[in-house]
């Protein structure tokens, strides 16, 4: 698997709470922070550890075996929440890649980031 993207900053939520947030992203009792684009659909989860670690299915139709793998650990506040990128292939346009990393950043460090108030 190639590693396309990996990124690692914190979140406010402890990491309890952030492992129920990336399992369960429609919860109803939570605040809606997955918000999707034409081109991606919701992820499976395709295994996990709570809180520790969890595994999803790629988010773009387009790349169906595409994973992004997420790691959680106690920050000093907080979780401190490691995400990767992986693929089985290749990415040789830039721009493509550049697409893949933004929205996992959006997705992540704002979306998700902002449904816990912070």
């Amino acid at each position: 698997m190639h590693e396309l993207a990996h990124r690692r900053r914190n979140l406010p939520a402890p990491p309890r709470v952030v492992w129920r947030s990336l399992a369960e992203p429609h919860d109803p009792a939570a605040r809606p922070w997955l918000d999707l684009r034409d081109d991606e659909v919701a992820p499976r989860v395709l295994r996990g550890e709570e809180p520790h670690a969890l595994v999803w299915s790629s988010i773009w139709p387009a790349r169906p075996d595409d994973e992004i793998d997420f790691a959680l650990a106690a920050g000093s506040t907080g979780t401190d929440l490691t995400f990767t990128l992986r693929s089985p292939d290749d990415v040789q346009d830039p721009a493509v890649l550049g697409h893949l990393r933004k929205r996992l950043n959006v997705m992540l460090w704002a979306d998700l980031r902002y449904s816990y108030g912070a």
